[in-house]
């Protein structure tokens, strides 16, 4: 397996620190609003390669981090007159619901920083007996970056740009380089704080996520990922912090960032009216639909979400379950078809298998593999309309497309409607006008059937009929 590594700028063979055990850190989200479909492409993403690396036989521990305590979610909470840490639990509770909604369930562990502020201190501690941080009175502890002779390796960078995000950004001018940041913020009146061994106050944005990585992993582990926005500083100073404090490198092997999501071409935002929350979404796409649209794109690429684009996953969802519904009549019927394929069908489907492992372990492929799946749904029907499928066939289908979905999730629950008797003997009724070659009459009633809202494909084993 190759993966683009972020730090190195090339694409590396995968090698496990520990042989078949990866540890995994992917930042999860501040919680001070509803999450938004930037977030959802990231963490649909970093679901399907856990799941994929489990699925070629990994033992993978996912561990997610819950930004609980920050700027945003203070700044926020004064708008709105609310208590920090009860807006925080409420946008945290909405996110795990969106998460469970966007069928993500690959998470081993959530890590809200709040609960683990002694680690957070801990690393703070041995920092400062580095001589890695120095303090400025009535603000807090910061990080000299010009001690970590490093800082930029990741980015390339070492201070701020007109388009990072102001807020996350400490601007103290009382810092020693520009590019320092805060790792421990002191306490300012309605704001949540917790004792220290340099007065009360609250961790900054950065060591939240190394103190609680090097909880569950120690010092160094495999795989970080990321929005691509997330690079600097906040990765940055996350290996500073880390590297500095054990003096062990690499704080981590392998760097994985997902491009930029934009909406219609422009950066998602709430004065241009085009912010899309996971919950708007849901409300008119399935959970399906998005992640096949996340899919289609290379998690490094950028991805433009428009109506356009979500309504073409949106058919090609549709596509892919009409086969399935195809393929279920097959195996749910006495069929009488033998194998005509030149080839065994066992083969048909184990090759769809081999080009899905093949392309994700080539720095997870998804474009690729979506792509041979629908080459794969075409041909299918060709030989379902030709009768070329038996029951034991259409089952080994069935099952591959069941595996490879394992990891994708882009399969929708098809609930099978009941047709009503009337319906039912419209068809029957068709199908006696067909074999009669009355065609004429076989069209009306298609027609009728149509008409009463029921589309119906003829098949080798019979009409399938189902609600449109």
């Amino acid at each position: 397996m190759d993966i683009f590594n972020s730090l190195s700028r090339k694409k590396e063979e995968f090698k496990p620190l520990f042989d078949e055990k990866i540890n995994m850190f992917v930042c999860g989200p501040t919680v001070y609003d509803s999450s938004h479909i930037g977030h959802a492409r990231t963490y649909v993403f970093f679901d399907v390669a856990v799941k994929f690396l489990r699925h070629a036989g990994y033992t993978v521990f996912y561990l997610q981090n819950v930004t609980d305590i920050d700027d945003k979610v203070i700044i926020r909470a004064r708008e709105l007159g609310q208590n920090p840490l009860f807006l925080s639990r409420h946008y945290a509770r909405e996110y795990f619901q969106d998460m469970n909604e966007l069928k993500i369930s690959s998470v081993s562990k959530y890590a809200p920083a709040t609960k683990y502020i002694p680690h957070i201190i801990v690393q703070i501690k041995r920092l400062v007996q580095k001589g890695y941080v120095y303090t400025i009175s009535e603000d807090g502890l910061y990080f000299d970056i010009k001690k970590f002779s490093e800082y930029g390796k990741l980015s390339g960078r070492t201070a701020a740009e007109a388009e990072d995000a102001v807020s996350r950004i400490d601007d103290s001018i009382k810092k020693r380089n520009r590019g320092d940041f805060c790792v421990w913020k002191f306490e300012k009146p309605g704001e949540p704080s917790w004792a220290s061994p340099w007065g009360i106050g609250r961790p900054g944005w950065h060591i939240e996520d190394t103190a609680i990585s090097e909880h569950f992993f120690g010092p160094q582990y495999d795989i970080h990922g990321g929005g691509i926005d997330l690079k600097f500083p906040h990765h940055e100073s996350e290996i500073a912090q880390q590297e500095a404090a054990s003096g062990r490198k690499p704080f981590v092997k392998y760097w994985m960032h997902t491009g930029h999501l934009q909406v219609t071409g422009t950066k998602m935002s709430k004065s241009l009216k085009n912010f899309i929350t996971i919950r708007d979404l849901l409300k008119k796409y399935s959970a399906e639909s998005f992640r096949l649209l996340v899919l289609q794109n290379h998690y490094r690429s950028p991805l433009n979400f428009t109506n356009g684009s979500i309504r073409a996953a949106e058919e090609g969802i549709k596509r892919i379950a009409e086969c399935i519904q195809r393929l279920r009549k097959i195996t749910n019927h006495k069929s009488q078809i033998i194998n005509k394929f030149r080839v065994p069908n066992s083969k048909y489907s184990n090759d769809l298998r081999e080009k899905f492992c093949e392309a994700m372990n080539d720095d997870f492929d998804t474009p690729k593999v979506i792509a041979e799946i629908f080459r794969f749904i075409t041909d299918t029907n060709k030989r379902i309309d030709a009768g070329e499928l038996s029951k034991k066939d259409a089952r080994e289908i069935l099952v591959s497309l069941k595996r490879i979905d394992s990891v994708l999730g882009i399969i929708p629950i098809i609930k099978q409607k009941k047709i009503p008797e009337v319906i039912k003997k419209l068809s029957e009724e068709r199908e006696r006008c067909r074999k009669e070659k009355n065609w004429t009459n076989a069209d009306a009633i298609r027609q009728e059937i149509e008409q009463k809202g029921y589309s119906v494909k003829d098949g080798p084993d019979g009409p399938l009929v189902q609600k449109k």
